[in-house]
């Protein structure tokens, strides 16, 4: 019971907005569409007795309640199958146009598309429901009916476009929010890669000065390329995966041949936007933690690609596995990269968002690092 009334705490999130799809299933939508139809028919019926100028009976009030029940129920069903049909057949850029600002033009929209909804409700209900008590003592005479229709629509035009502004500016807000927390989590992100680094050019000091030369003139250059996407506040599936490139070319220069990559993504998931530094620390965790204590070293497979509505973004090693017991007076990892994805991650995206870390799928050794981003028109 517990999980249902979660699920219909997910389906009220956006249930008055057009997506092309919702967080919540299906079935609770249509719950949803049912019970906010039973609360118009529940008021409805309130209003109807009021001014009816007196207290009806039991009888009396079941001959006014269940036609206006029953008719605010098939208006709503008539609005969510409209709807629906919508969020199907428009384009992204429209679902993202009556999903922004509550503008002039998008009261417009829903103002006539309600006219149409509750329209065609009412024919349907007086087509459906016509033998019910109480309805047949209804007027429906065309010019009332459609007076009505107007007043109610215009009515309920103006409420949602009040209450839709008001959630529109909370929004912002809370982006705001999110974007500066952003802004910090990744700021935590640029020492902890920064240190790691110069950490590994100080240890090749001792016995190999040459080679840190090496590798401190080629972490210059890499730094020179890579700093203004570290500053800034997005990037690409296809600049995130060159950063992990040159990244791993830099440590290729202190491994040699112990150090082996592929890259691979298909075109689509590398026009993908992305939060700047979103794989750099899983590299260098398979790189430091499941590579290098091996003497033969071993391989890194990046992989950027669409599965379905799904952004899934691999790094996977063929190393020691999480399994696997530290070495002694080996640097332990305090997981404050992996937190700080999974933070980057439910700011930017939702909870829908994933960072897991798993060992390598079959009979392979290493660990599988994998980012799933559910994508849809709200996705930034």
């Amino acid at each position: 019971m517990e999980t249902f009334f979660a699920t219909l705490r997910l389906a009220r999130q956006d249930f008055f907005k057009l997506r092309r799809q919702h967080a919540a299933p299906e079935w609770a939508m249509w719950v949803m569409t049912g019970l906010v139809s039973l609360a118009w028919g529940l008021g409805l019926t309130v209003v109807a007795v009021v001014f009816s100028g007196r207290v009806p009976s039991t009888r009396q009030l079941v001959e006014i309640a269940l036609p206006l029940l029953l008719t605010a129920l098939i208006i709503g069903i008539v609005f969510h199958v409209v709807y629906t049909a919508i969020e199907r057949l428009a384009s992204d850029r429209f679902l993202a146009w009556v999903n922004g600002e509550p503008g002039l033009w998008v009261n417009v929209f829903y103002a006539m598309s309600s006219m149409l909804c509750v329209a065609l409700g009412l024919l349907l209900a007086f087509l459906l429901l016509g033998q019910l008590p109480g309805v047949g003592r209804v007027d429906w005479a065309p010019q009332r009916s459609w007076i009505s229709v107007a007043i109610f629509a215009v009515f309920a035009s103006v409420i949602w476009g009040l209450w839709a502004w008001q959630q529109w500016y909370e929004e912002q807000l809370k982006r705001q929010a999110q974007e500066a927390q952003l802004r910090l989590l990744q700021a935590q992100i640029e020492p902890h890669f920064l240190f790691n680094t110069l950490a590994n050019v100080h240890s090749l000091m001792d016995h190999d000065l040459p080679k840190a030369k090496q590798m401190l003139a080629s972490f210059t250059d890499y730094l020179r390329v890579s700093l203004g996407s570290m500053r800034s506040e997005s990037s690409t599936v296809a600049q995130e995966l060159d950063l992990a490139q040159s990244y791993l070319q830099l440590l290729q220069g202190r491994m040699e041949d112990r150090l082996r990559f592929e890259i691979s993504a298909d075109e689509a998931a590398r026009r993908h936007p992305l939060p700047p530094l979103l794989l750099q620390p899983l590299v260098e965790n398979a790189v430091m933690h499941g590579l290098e204590p091996n003497i033969d070293g071993g391989t890194v497979w990046v992989r950027a690609q669409l599965q379905g509505t799904t952004l899934c973004l691999e790094v996977q090693d063929d190393g020691r596995g999480l399994g696997a017991p530290p070495r002694p007076g080996a640097r332990r990892g305090n997981g404050l990269a992996l937190n700080n994805i999974r933070e980057r991650l439910k700011a930017r995206y939702g909870p829908e968002a994933q960072l897991d870390v798993v060992p390598a799928p079959g009979s392979q050794r290493g660990t599988l690092s994998r980012i799933t981003i559910p994508l849809h028109p709200a996705t930034p």
